[in-house]
């Protein structure tokens, strides 16, 4: 069968950043015990009243097509949400519906680009990043951000990948995943001011906006000027422990959502009623119940701040935010791969080698935070140990 340039390049020719991640699961499979702290998926479910609302509106005939944009009810909650929390006037015009915050992901680079025009990412990146930008025909151009300087991407860096490379968008990510960065207002300002100067459409991913543990979270719609040029990735994900429901958003300019709208029409047609119907349910169960999901992962956060105080093989990168910690391995003289792998190896521990979200993560790796207190906790200080040994 001959298939497309476009689907047969989406990995790029190379790994797609999951290689461990596939390892540590097939050792889970043979009967292997690993402590696996790799990918988002919160260690708790989705909460019983969640799931009660989603069996009721399914049992009350919520199983038909549903609106292609989304329930109306939905929508106006999704901006009403974005209006308290980012200031900017948010109306369900503004608002898509989507299958999760990835299929809002490729439809903000469907709208942004053509066959051949290049986006500029920051690295380190979450994994399928510059896979999406392949999969719409897009050419991926990661613009590092210094470990040294808390993986916030600058001005000077952006400015000239944006001259030199012509692009048409940028995609940024606040808080972030992999490295647990908060963009602050400087840094959002710059971006701002690149993606000004060089007439960039801004895919902002802001999964992560209620998981903020230093500083605040600042929506880059909210600056002068950027809301006309902004598309922002939403989801339940994250917020409300609803990783498989698949309930995301898009939002943007409401002549660019009309436009976006068709798109939805030829993928998904539609996200299933009843999963809806529930995230508009749980969105009503307010800030208070969001901080309750996040929770567990400021505790933890802190921690492992205490687990890593007083040794010097592994440096705890500054967690702002999100559900990670990024730990530079440099001092054991490894890269992030060969420690992540004699870690699972020899101690049984999963963690994604920084690697895998890109060159600036080299000599990294990232711990997602998704297992209980006491077992995170040991896990912490069994790979502070690891560390000591191997430096």
């Amino acid at each position: 069968m001959r298939l497309s340039n476009t689907i047969t390049t989406i990995t790029g020719g190379g790994s797609d950043g999951w290689d461990l991640f596939v390892k540590a699961r097939k050792m889970i499979a043979e009967g292997h015990h690993i402590t696996e702290l790799t990918i988002g998926e919160h260690d708790i479910k989705t909460d019983t009243r969640i799931l009660e609302a989603m069996h009721a509106a399914a049992l009350g005939g919520a199983t038909g097509y549903a609106m292609v944009p989304g329930i109306e009810d939905l929508r106006q909650a999704v901006a009403t949400r974005l209006t308290t929390r980012t200031g900017v006037i948010t109306t369900p015009d503004n608002v898509l519906i989507t299958a999760g915050g990835q299929a809002a992901l490729f439809a903000a680079f469907r709208a942004a680009l053509d066959a051949g025009d290049t986006a500029l990412y920051i690295n380190p990146y979450y994994a399928t990043y510059p896979g999406t930008i392949r999969s719409v025909g897009g050419v991926p151009l990661a613009v590092t951000a210094e470990a040294d300087n808390g993986f916030l991407p600058t001005f000077e860096a952006l400015d000239v990948a944006a001259a030199g490379s012509g692009a048409k968008a940028l995609l940024i990510n606040s808080p972030n995943n992999p490295t647990g960065a908060v963009y602050d207002r400087e840094t959002l300002e710059a971006i701002a001011a690149v993606a000004i100067k060089h007439d960039l459409i801004v895919i902002s991913d802001e999964v992560y906006d209620t998981q903020v543990w230093e500083g605040e979270h600042i929506s880059i719609r909210a600056l002068e000027g950027m809301a006309e040029r902004t598309l922002v990735v939403g989801s339940m994900s994250k917020s409300h422990a609803m990783t498989g429901s698949r309930v995301g958003w898009l939002v943007g300019p409401e002549a660019a959502m009309g436009h976006v709208l068709n798109l939805l029409t030829n993928t998904n047609y539609g996200v299933a009623g009843f999963t809806q119907r529930a995230a508009l349910f749980a969105l009503g169960l307010g800030e208070d119940f969001e901080a309750e999901i996040g929770a567990p992962f400021q505790r933890r956060r802190a921690l492992a701040q205490k687990a890593l105080e007083g040794q010097n093989a592994i440096r705890l990168s500054k967690p702002s935010g999100a559900m990670y910690l990024m730990l530079d391995i440099r001092a054991t003289g490894l890269s992030g791969d060969d420690f992540a792998d004699k870690l699972l190896m020899e101690r049984a521990i999963a963690v994604m080698p920084g690697e895998s979200f890109g060159s600036a993560a080299a000599g990294h790796v990232r711990i997602a935070m998704t297992i209980p207190d006491a077992p995170f906790e040991a896990a912490i200080k069994e790979i502070a140990a690891f560390g000591a040994a191997l430096a």
